[in-house]
């Protein structure tokens, strides 16, 4: 039996698999809602009194931050997380935390062909590395190293490096981001889910484009973002299909970014909850159009498959596989 967890600042998904003739299949799982949870023990906890399986063999969890000899303080919950505490509360010596973007990338090795959109037609299938980009709660990044038989994940902090601007409205952003983060304005505070509402309110102070009532009236509560795109895909408001606009644009840029740093030949694999929503705003050129943009490598990621995955459960598949895989 092997314990897979992905945890993340909005929810924890945790569960067990059962390996047959190599094959993982789930026999029990549960989500629960982050917050609600001082520590990730009191998850396990509860899940395995829900649960109510025989022991485990070994347990992988990936974790929305960065792991440093085997600890993970998480960048939004306040849970300090060690691999030695989890292998004494689970009585077993074969535990790992990955980077919640480590696990994703694993993950991607995995899902199935229909379950993933091709972005670009125009790119070859190829072994080698391969970049893995999601956008959610924060935006993760990491690469599959690829050594000519097997793919290796390799997680990093990439979605907190420098925003840089591609377009004179984007050079507009850069400055009024700075009166908000006079410190450090990275790609997460845009490229991730309050980041979208961020660029609604930039597109608004600017004038772009008249506010719509709905967004003028916003319940206590409600997930503002969620707002802005359920406006543009449904009210097409032009605010609000700017704001998804920009959003796919800059997103694109990072993408291509990240596919330089990791030459990742082998293609570049979109995660995270927000792409599948947006789908139809990241099918147009906005995305590619972005991605391209690089000068004298446009031809080079032209030629790269960029996929986006529909599975939600990509980094709890990628941890599971890993201990199936590595522990």
């Amino acid at each position: 039996m092997i314990l897979a967890g992905d945890i993340g600042g909005t929810k924890t998904n945790l569960a067990i698999f059962e390996l047959r003739d190599n094959v993982l299949s789930v026999v029990a799982q549960h989500q629960f809602p982050s917050r609600e949870f001082s520590s990730l023990n009191e998850v396990i906890t509860l899940f395995m009194q829900k649960s109510s399986l025989p022991s485990i063999d070994a347990a992988c969890f990936g974790i929305a931050g960065p792991v440093i000899d085997g600890r993970c303080r998480t960048t939004n919950l306040p849970w300090d997380i060690a691999t030695a505490e989890l292998q004494a509360h689970l009585g077993i010596e074969k535990v790992r935390l990955l980077n919640d973007l480590e696990a994703t990338a694993y993950g991607m090795l995995y899902v199935p062909d229909d379950e993933f959109v091709d972005l670009n037609p125009k790119g070859r299938k190829v072994d080698g590395n391969r970049a893995v980009i999601a956008a959610g709660t924060g935006l993760g990044e990491a690469m599959l190293y690829y050594d000519g038989n097997v793919y290796y994940p390799i997680g990093s902090e990439g979605g907190h490096c420098d925003f840089a601007p591609l377009t004179l409205q984007q050079d507009t952003l850069l400055k009024w981001m700075r009166n908000r983060y006079p410190g450090h304005v990275s790609f997460e505070r845009i490229l991730s889910g309050p980041g979208i509402y961020t660029l609604y309110e930039f597109l608004a102070e600017i004038d772009f484009a008249a506010q719509p009532t709905s967004m003028l009236n916003i319940p206590e509560g409600k997930d503002k973002s969620a707002m802005v795109s359920e406006c543009a895909l449904k009210e097409y408001n032009p605010l609000c299909m700017e704001a998804l606009r920009l959003f796919a644009e800059i997103y694109g840029a990072e993408a291509g970014n990240l596919a330089l740093k990791s030459m990742s030949l082998g293609g570049v694999y979109i995660g995270g909850g927000i792409a599948p929503k947006i789908l139809s705003v990241l099918s147009n050129n906005h995305f590619m159009n972005g991605f391209l943009s690089k000068g004298r490598f446009n031809e080079m990621l032209q030629a790269m498959q960029v996929k986006i995955s529909l599975n939600p459960e990509t980094a709890l598949l990628g941890a599971a596989y890993y201990a199936r895989d590595r522990l």
